[in-house]
């Protein structure tokens, strides 16, 4: 089954894998008993539905949450329920690949105007002229 990502983008819900665990935190009698944190486990260097550079900036936003492997693991215990940690994690792997779709702009070096060159020159002997004056007072 395919999951909807971005209106063009899709990935395959076999590519996920979620693991439970016992959450720190609030919980009351619970907490020792229901595992309700989830480790959600996405094998980015295996995916094959996820163009090549868009791999590329999720491992570059990824950072620490991306293992040697490729795989990337999202975390979420924020919520007293294993359903709603879930969707939780699920909802920051989709935030975190939307990211991804956005390119970066690529930077053009410009010179400088002739007109803030020349500001920049008065300014600068203007400020000369300041400390040249407190010279000579002395």
């Amino acid at each position: 089954m395919l999951i909807q990502v971005t209106r063009n983008l899709q990935i395959d819900d076999s590519d996920l894998e979620e693991f439970f665990t016992p959450a720190t935190g609030p919980g009351g009698q619970n907490v020792n008993k229901v595992s309700t944190a989830v480790q959600l486990r996405f094998n980015l260097a295996a995916n094959t539905t996820l163009p090549e550079p868009l791999k590329a900036r999720l491992a570059a936003l990824a950072g620490k949450r991306l293992t040697n492997t490729g795989i990337l693991i999202v975390e979420a215990e924020e919520h007293r329920s294993q359903l709603r940690n879930r969707e939780a994690a699920r909802e920051k792997l989709f935030t975190l690949i939307r990211e991804a779709t956005v390119v970066p702009k690529t930077r053009r070096n410009t010179k400088p105007t002739k007109a803030s060159k020349t500001r920049r020159l008065d300014a600068k002997s203007r400020r000369s002229s300041i400390k040249r004056l407190r010279n000579s007072i002395d």
